[in-house]
């Protein structure tokens, strides 16, 4: 909890430094919180959500990938080295979060029977395998998106921080806490292995930070699309 708090702290204070100059020719920070802005700005919400519907939804979008990158990135901190992202209920709450926007986004649009006709009754289908493709676009659509998002997430995460742990531990125990020549070798070869995990844990990060807000633009883009 004292993690995903001073997260947000960090977010707010960085971005504040980034923008307070707002000089016609940027400065470095400046340029470099506009390069982060733009790229969920145009590479995620008006790629996803198209022109004419993207911009109100920039401010959730940029929060969101914002806060899943800096609590992603705890887990390469010496000393704290936890992703907060790997206690499933973190995940759960931000994809929960999404789910609310991205529903009511749709129901505000088409209303909430017109909204629930369009995530459950595909268009063209002949009316007698509707009553078993509704059931299913229902629980596709509406009920296990934030399941599927808080799962992965969560599980990639959670994943790559045992990994760093077995491999760091195991290659301690076996330098530090055992005689054989051979255990000494394997112990070496263990703590280049979990440094090297670690490298790959830093595009692995910004990966899933960049998944779930992408997959979460193409969500809202699917409910207030005018066809399913």
């Amino acid at each position: 909890m004292v993690l995903v708090a001073l997260s947000v702290v960090l977010i707010v204070a960085l971005f504040y430094s980034m923008a307070r100059p707002a000089a016609v020719v940027p400065g470095r920070l400046q340029f470099a919180g506009e390069l982060v802005y733009g790229f969920v700005r145009n590479g995620i919400a008006r790629e996803n959500i198209g022109s004419h519907d993207f911009q109100k939804f920039v401010p959730f979008l940029f929060s969101l990938f914002l806060f899943v990158l800096v609590n992603n990135f705890y887990g390469l901190i010496p000393v704290i080295q936890f992703p907060t992202m790997s206690h499933i209920g973190y995940p759960l709450s931000i994809a929960v979060l999404a789910w609310l926007v991205y529903n009511g986004a749709g129901i505000a649009k088409k209303g909430f029977f017109g909204y629930l006709k369009h995530e459950t009754v595909p268009p063209g289908m002949d009316k007698w395998i509707l009553p078993l493709l509704v059931p299913l676009e229902f629980l596709s659509n509406i009920i296990l998106r934030p399941i599927t998002l808080t799962l992965r997430l969560f599980a990639t995460m959670f994943a790559g921080h045992l990994l760093v742990i077995l491999f760091s531990l195991g290659g301690e125990y076996l330098l530090l806490h055992s005689d054989p020549v051979l255990n000494k070798v394997a112990g070496g070869f263990s703590v280049v292995l979990a440094i090297a995990i670690s490298f790959l844990e830093i595009l692995v990060m910004f990966l899933q930070a960049y998944v779930f807000t992408l997959l979460t633009s193409m969500y809202i883009s699917e409910a207030i699309a005018d066809e399913h």
